[in-house]
């Protein structure tokens, strides 16, 4: 994401998406290191991973973008996308969130080399 501290202007909700995708990376590092089923985390890590990589794919406008997310239909996926919502609000209302996400969303829990394992859920057929 190439964003100056001081301009939102430039935020594109493609860019934002792609930097909460490497902020999930550190999402699965955390969880797998609980010692409880993960069943309900890999779901929802896995409904907002395909949100995420859809809103970069489709790239919509920064003026749609909130309409493009609250589009889905009730249930995990529209909460998927309200979490996601805030996060572009707060990417656009707090300057260390966005500095964090510029830099990549670096975090130690990122660092677990173990292999992952990822529930796939298509949400092009959850609308």
């Amino acid at each position: 994401m190439t964003i100056t501290k001081d301009s939102t202007e430039s935020l594109r909700p493609a860019d934002v998406c792609k930097a909460l995708l490497a902020a999930l990376e550190a999402a699965e590092g955390r969880r797998r290191k609980r010692k409880r089923d993960q069943t309900p985390d890999t779901i929802g890590l896995s409904i907002k991973r395909s949100l995420l990589a859809r809103a970069v794919q489709d790239d919509p406008s920064p003026e749609a973008f909130e309409a493009w997310l609250l589009n889905y239909p009730s249930g995990a996926v529209s909460a998927m996308a309200r979490s996601v919502l805030e996060e572009w609000r707060l990417a656009h209302s707090l300057g260390e969130f966005r500095v964090w996400l510029e830099q990549g969303a670096p975090s130690d829990d990122a660092k677990d080399e173990k292999p992952r394992e990822r529930v796939v859920v298509m949400t092009k057929n959850l609308r």
